[in-house]
């Protein structure tokens, strides 16, 4: 289907007329933004790369539909410093990056963080940033761990610990985690900060400083 070009003042006027006009309107924004999903699906997520062009273009059908929802509702926010088109895909992709990075997180729980024990990964690559540790030092990293593992049990409450282990060592993004939580990320933020201050005073008192800890992790 032959897409109209528009200019912003078009655009604008048109989406905010009257039925007649807005209609059309309408269905052009939601085929430009599919368009601009299937391209960010099928150019920028490599993780995606095992999906047919069919499914592919589904999901972006199914997100276009919301995106522009979202386009509509934000439509005073435009200022006319760039072409509307280029500032509606902005928003149909954010939006496709926000709802598949929950796509992936659907089935998280924090309560299986700590399920059987374990805080910390099992691989500690989040403390061991990847390295093999020098046999003089691999003892020193593994009571260090212990130490981590121990503190994180002791000096923090159980929201703190799920939070923390969440975000610093799982790597889920904040908003899952504060959906999760049944919070705020200012909450959340607030929330982060005692824990880790708390867990930063309690291994000082075993001796144990940021700095140490640092250097030895990355030796």
């Amino acid at each position: 289907m032959l897409m109209t070009e528009r200019t912003n003042e078009q655009w604008i006027a048109e989406l905010t007329g009257p039925p007649l006009v807005q209609t059309p309107a309408l269905e052009d924004l939601r085929q430009r933004l599919q368009r601009g999903i299937f391209y960010y699906l099928s150019r920028e997520r490599s993780d995606l790369a095992h999906l047919a062009t069919q499914e592919l273009n589904q999901i972006a059908e199914d997100l276009a539909q919301d995106a522009t929802l979202r386009v509509i509702a934000n439509l005073d926010s435009f200022r006319g410093d760039s072409r509307f088109t280029t500032w509606a895909t902005k928003i149909a992709v954010r939006l496709a990056i926000s709802d598949l990075r929950r796509a992936r997180y659907k089935d998280f729980s924090l309560d299986g963080l700590t399920a059987e024990g374990d805080t910390l990964p099992a691989t500690n690559d989040a403390f061991l940033n990847n390295t093999i540790p020098n046999p003089e030092n691999a003892t020193e990293r593994a009571d260090v761990l212990v130490k981590i593992e121990r503190a994180l049990e002791e000096a923090l409450t159980d929201r703190q610990r799920q939070a923390l282990s969440a975000v610093a060592l799982q790597g889920v993004p904040l908003e899952i985690v504060a959906e999760r939580l049944g919070t705020n990320r200012n909450a959340l933020y607030k929330l982060l900060h005692d824990a880790r201050r708390k867990l930063r005073l309690h291994l000082e008192s075993q001796g144990l400083s940021t700095d140490y800890m640092l250097k030895l992790f990355q030796d």
